[in-house]
């Protein structure tokens, strides 16, 4: 037996469509928000004298990373209280599997549960 992909159906097809264009969508905002972010940070850090603490804008999308791993857990962002574990072990679990396939990490993901 293989695992093909089915063949959709038209409205499936749509409902996918439509998913993939939020999707962009909201890739691209976020993108733009972490420019901007970074972007406002650096003038407001050369205003006072501080060009040389600028954060890098990977501090910027690591924020945006922790807030997004809360939300996916419910836990609290802003104390990060909260949350369902099981939920935060498979997230852990499936950012080491990307490390791994994609990247060549030299990691062994957690065991599955």
């Amino acid at each position: 037996m293989t695992n093909a992909c089915p063949v959709l159906t038209p409205a499936q097809r749509q409902i996918a469509d439509i998913i993939g264009r939020a999707d962009e969508a909201l890739a691209a905002a976020v993108s733009r928000a972490l420019e901007e972010a970074s972007r406002q940070a650096a003038d407001e850090m050369k205003a006072i004298g501080q060009e040389e603490t600028t954060p890098p804008p990977q501090y910027f999308a690591s924020v945006v990373h922790q807030r997004m791993h809360c939300l996916i857990c419910g836990a609290n962002p802003e104390t990060l209280e909260g949350g369902d574990p099981n939920i935060a072990y498979h997230v852990i679990r499936n950012s080491q599997g990307i490390a791994k396939e994609y990247w060549s990490a030299d990691i062994e993901p957690y065991p599955p549960r």
